[in-house]
């Protein structure tokens, strides 16, 4: 689950800027995104936001939501429910967590749940099937191993999953919309189990996607995939922005700088910030930390809204984007996926 909207200090430009800004004018049309047609070409990468031309994709608005799911009184809670002032101050205070052994056991037992019934989602995510459907799955699959589904009631999220389908970038809550042939659907677990938070998400095309959404999706995992290849000891955090960028555009896609990932651990959310797009943020990888690589890629302008809901993030221009995350951990010579 993606941390918070990213602040303009944390960021130098979008590789669409960098392109419109340095590259002769022939590399400026290979760097613009997919789904703009000739319009998109004579008016130039700043009105990007306003020419979508895709067609392919049914375009989701927010539906009917169900109330919140409960959960068992025998099973743990993350302090943000069950102490939210503690949750509140202990945050203000963390630097990048060191995790210890028994911390690192921890994480591998709560991201392989997460991993697990992600994989079961998406089975289950079908045409004909609603999000809520899919909300009820995950949360009935964490509770019976024991663990609380946690989005649920974070910052007021009143959902146990993440949904995002379609236009929808990210934080879509499930509700009454049936999944339809052709739609591309994130879902975005995290569970909270013996303490630990473990948090991953995928894109599944649901029926028959059309061949432009299958080159989205597959290029939303290719740059979290390439991402976490050049992760390790020593390396500076804005490697991972630097690089999923460059292989965004390489494929002709643009990555949205709205959202980061985020150091986990007992805590759902903290330091280092993982930056997607180009920065210029301090700070290196240490052996022992955990942090979510989660970018956020559009197939067409990078421009999002949030909803009146506070959470669901939709494309100005109703284009489709994917995601892809994994929680990983620093090791002495490389990267450990843990989800």
């Amino acid at each position: 689950m993606i941390f918070r909207r990213l602040e303009e200090e944390h960021y130098l430009s979008s590789p669409g800027q960098q392109s419109a800004q340095s590259s002769p004018p022939v590399m400026l049309l290979y760097s613009l995104p997919r789904c703009f047609g000739q319009r998109g070409l004579l008016l130039g990468v700043r009105n990007l936001v306003s020419v979508c031309s895709c067609q392919h994709h049914h375009i989701v608005s927010p539906g009917n939501v169900s109330p919140a799911r409960l959960v068992p009184d025998t099973i743990q809670r993350p302090p943000y429910i069950s102490r939210p002032l503690i949750r509140v101050l202990r945050f203000r205070k963390r630097q990048p967590e060191i995790k210890s052994a028994e911390q690192i056991k921890g994480m591998r037992d709560s991201c392989r749940l997460a991993r697990d019934i992600l994989e079961a989602a998406g089975q289950f995510a079908k045409e004909g099937i609603t999000t809520d459907a899919i909300d009820e799955f995950v949360h009935e699959m964490a509770i019976s191993h024991n663990a609380y589904p946690s989005p649920l009631n974070y910052k007021g999220f009143p959902k146990s999953v993440c949904t995002s389908v379609n236009n929808v970038g990210c934080h879509g809550i499930p509700d009454d919309r049936p999944l339809e042939a052709g739609d591309i659907i994130n879902i975005d677990v995290t569970v909270y189990l013996n303490g630990y938070h473990g948090d991953t998400s995928s894109t599944f095309l649901i029926g028959d996607v059309d061949e432009e959404g299958q080159k989205l999706v597959s290029a939303a995992r290719q740059c979290r995939d390439l991402a976490i290849q050049i992760c390790g000891p020593g390396q500076p955090l804005f490697n991972i922005g630097d690089n999923i960028s460059k292989v965004a555009s390489s494929l002709g896609y643009q990555v949205v700088p709205d959202f980061c990932g985020h150091g986990i651990g007992d805590y759902f959310h903290g330091p280092p910030t993982i930056v997607h797009v180009v920065n210029n943020v301090s700070g290196k990888m240490q052996e022992g930390m955990t942090f979510t690589i989660e970018p956020v890629i559009s197939e067409g302008g990078v421009e999002f809204t949030v909803l009146d809901d506070g959470w669901t993030s939709i494309s100005k221009d109703n284009s489709r984007s994917a995601q892809f995350e994994h929680t990983i951990l620093i090791t002495g010579n490389g990267a450990e996926i843990l989800t």
